[in-house]
């Protein structure tokens, strides 16, 4: 069915012909969804007509209405506020949008186009687990994804693992000073956990070290560069970049456990990924391509032997690429990773979802990727996402005051039992189906919660304030598409059976009808809307709308107890569809919607 702006963009174009001779782009042409405050389902601005009309707003607009009344079958009233033309819809518009869109099960989406999209997101580090920064990061980079799919993008989501470097090297000698053979079997620890742990017991020791040479009378900054764990740590890097065999042994298996834990909390978070890259293979064409720009010279060394790119005349400042040693930095491995992505992918875009506090070196990345001669890197765009606080404050790795992100979820299901049982939602349950459930709610709470939030804010996450069967929340729309689901179920109809029937299309829908429908018509462009700016949070908050919209008109006009069988019958269709929708927009979100609770 053709979207009603389509057709008043066309009718607009043609009305100025045939009134004023007149041609106008469709650019200039505004269409809007009319203000709660006025009467009227569509708005045109007629304000850049003016020129052509040679007549005041309130004129224009006059002579414009009554011509798409005469002329466009859809249009049935209308009414002037100054320079806006309030166009009111034939009930029949809506019924048939209804009967249209609930059999697409494509609604809201567009098909595929050849435009790729490659968007990083997740990136740990193998020294840690995942803490709760790193939930906002994969459970927003996850959700754009799912948008830029749903608005035609060819989508590749991809991970850059930073699985080498000084952090990692703390924890493996931590390891290997004081793990006396550790393992994440005889710990009863995640592996990701255990290594985690000895990265802060690093940090300890390091601390400690330095604490011991400043009492000696050594300058505090002198004593965190001559440390002995920290110059061993040092060593063991180097080590590493040359191959040492014993050296690399370690490594691998310390990060092997790693991997196994972080694929745990990725399944339970419903997180994946098309495609994962390791630092320790695109650090080296990072370093060739140094190589390559000292060899043109863009670069340049410096008399310690270090490699830095001097970006002062552009309003930045120097930037090191390779450390006197010749290990690299995070910047050399980013540009080795930017340049194998393009050549594998030849994207129209690379995302980095990373948070705000990188925002000037990913503006070094692409100055640098531009100095080197690569044009395209242009099209690399840093979603750059505000911090996840928590009521007293930041969290800290090294000091071991995150919020794992498995404890986070532990929690959360905790919490979303005891609210589920203490509302007597599961009373009829069988253990299983109760199970599923909690998982649902938690996980429903916590996604929605961290990306109801717009990516650029900073947020403030308080777990209990997420599990909510009434407020803003994940839950909340659960519960609204569960009773939308018992509500058919009552109603005898099959749910596996379309109820679309063409008796409904005899039956006129009533003023709080069209509400509800036109709410429902919005979806597509919010979902073009939420993925142009790449904001989970804008389908989000369309989602909590709706089913707000929902439970009122729910509350206020009769479905089962409606005694004209043809008005029961299209409401249970525009129930049914409603569900469909919220299905839809919390799948962009990553949450699954339960049957009942």
């Amino acid at each position: 069915m053709q979207r009603i702006e389509q057709i008043l963009t066309i009718k607009t174009q043609e009305a100025l012909s045939s009134l004023f001779n007149a041609t106008v782009e469709t650019k200039n042409i505004s269409i809007q969804k009319t203000r709660k405050e006025f009467d009227g389902d569509f708005t045109l601005v007629v304000f850049p007509f003016l020129r052509f009309t040679k007549k005041n707003p309130e004129q224009t607009a006059e002579i414009l209405g009554k011509w798409f009344v005469e002329n466009i079958e859809d249009v049935v009233g209308f009414n002037v506020i100054k320079g806006f033309l309030n166009l009111q819809l034939n009930v029949d518009y809506w019924r048939n949008f209804l009967r249209s869109a609930i059999s697409d099960e494509n609604y809201g989406r567009v098909p595929e186009c050849d435009e790729t999209v490659v968007i990083e997101y997740s990136s740990p580090n193998t020294n840690k687990p995942l803490h709760l920064g790193h939930i906002r990061n994969n459970l927003l980079g996850w959700s754009v994804a799912e948008l830029l799919k749903a608005v035609g993008k060819k989508v590749i989501k991809v991970n850059l693992v930073n699985d080498r470097g000084i952090h990692i090297c703390k924890s493996m000698l931590a390891w290997l000073r004081y793990g006396e053979g550790e393992t994440p079997e005889s710990s009863g620890l995640k592996g990701d956990h255990l290594i985690g742990k000895y990265y802060v017991l690093f940090d300890k020791k390091y601390k400690a070290e330095v604490a011991v040479l400043v009492e000696k009378g050594v300058n505090k900054k002198e004593a965190e560069k001559e440390a002995p764990l920290l110059k061993e740590a040092q060593i063991m890097l180097k080590k590493w970049e040359t191959g040492d065999k014993e050296v690399r042994d370690l490594w691998e298996k310390l990060n092997s456990w790693t991997y196994q834990g972080f694929e745990k909390t990725y399944t339970r978070l419903g997180i994946d990924f098309d495609k994962t890259y390791y630092e320790s293979n695109t650090y080296l064409l990072g370093k060739s391509l140094v190589n390559k720009g000292l060899e043109s010279g863009v670069l340049r060394r410096h008399e310690d032997g270090s490699v830095w790119a001097d970006l002062t005349k552009d309003g930045l400042d120097e930037k090191l690429l390779l450390r006197a040693d010749g290990t690299s930095v995070y910047m050399t491995q980013d540009l080795g990773t930017a340049v194998e992505r393009y050549e594998e992918f030849n994207a129209e875009k690379m995302i980095y979802v990373v948070g705000n506090e990188q925002n000037y070196h990913f503006d070094v990345l692409k100055l640098i990727l531009k100095k080197l001669g690569y044009s395209w890197s242009e099209n690399l765009y840093h979603l750059s996402y505000g911090m996840v606080e928590l009521p007293d404050g930041k969290m800290k790795s090294r000091e071991g005051t995150v919020v794992d992100a498995d404890d986070l979820m532990e929690t959360m299901y905790k919490t979303a039992r005891t609210t589920t049982e203490a509302l007597g939602k599961i009373d009829d349950f069988d253990s299983k189906e109760a199970l599923n459930l909690y998982n649902m709610v938690s996980l429903g709470a916590l996604k929605y919660f961290m990306l109801k939030v717009d990516p650029k804010k900073k947020m403030l996450f308080v777990p209990d304030d997420s599990i909510d069967f009434n407020g803003n929340t994940g839950p909340f729309i659960q519960y609204t598409h569960a009773r939308i689901c018992s509500l058919i179920k009552k109603s005898g109809i099959d749910e596996g059976v379309n109820i679309i029937d063409p008796e409904t299309c005899i039956y006129s829908p009533k003023e709080k009808e069209v509400d509800l429908l036109r709410f429902l018509y919005e979806y597509p462009e919010v979902v073009k809307s939420a993925g142009a700016s790449y904001s989970p949070a804008i389908i989000a908050n369309y989602a909590y709308d709706l089913a707000k919209v929902f439970n009122k008109f729910y509350q206020e006009v009769p479905i089962l107890r409606e005694e004209d069988k043809m008005a029961s019958f299209f409401r249970l269709n525009l129930s049914r569809f409603t569900a469909t929708v919220l299905r839809s927009s919390l799948a962009l979100l990553g949450i699954d919607m339960p049957d009942r609770m």
